[in-house]
């Protein structure tokens, strides 16, 4: 069964840097493409970014492109979001997903994935 946990969320001034951590059980990372979402009060889940499975590439979403990072640590099976320059639009429950038969044009539809975490409040105030 795979699991998905997120942490590292909190409240944040605007500029300031945050890092989720989701950490992956029942599969490895590697083996699986792992996304972050978010959702805003009122609003859909929107796609943040992905680690593809077979490749490793990393995709962003327009909105955090060039501020947020995305990256690994296979040792720990874990998965992070690091985010930089914090608007107060990033303010969002962040969700980590995976799912292991993903294609490349469903990536940013959240429905696609078969597992998600329970989600991390990032909160950011000017």
């Amino acid at each position: 069964q795979v699991h998905l946990v997120e942490s590292g969320g909190g409240a944040v001034q605007v500029g300031d840097s945050l890092r989720l951590s989701c950490a992956v059980s029942g599969v490895t990372s590697r083996s699986t493409t792992v996304a972050w979402f978010r959702q805003a009060p009122g609003k859909e889940r929107d796609f943040v970014g992905a680690l593809w499975r077979s490749t490793g590439k990393i995709y962003y979403g327009d909105s955090v492109k060039g501020r947020f990072t995305i990256s690994r640590d296979t040792d720990k099976n874990t998965v992070y979001l690091q985010m930089n320059s914090l608007k107060f639009e990033d303010t969002a429950v962040y969700y980590c997903a995976a799912d292991a038969h993903l294609i490349l044009s469903t990536m940013t539809t959240p429905h696609q994935y078969d597992y998600w975490g329970q989600g991390t409040q990032v909160t950011v105030s000017s």
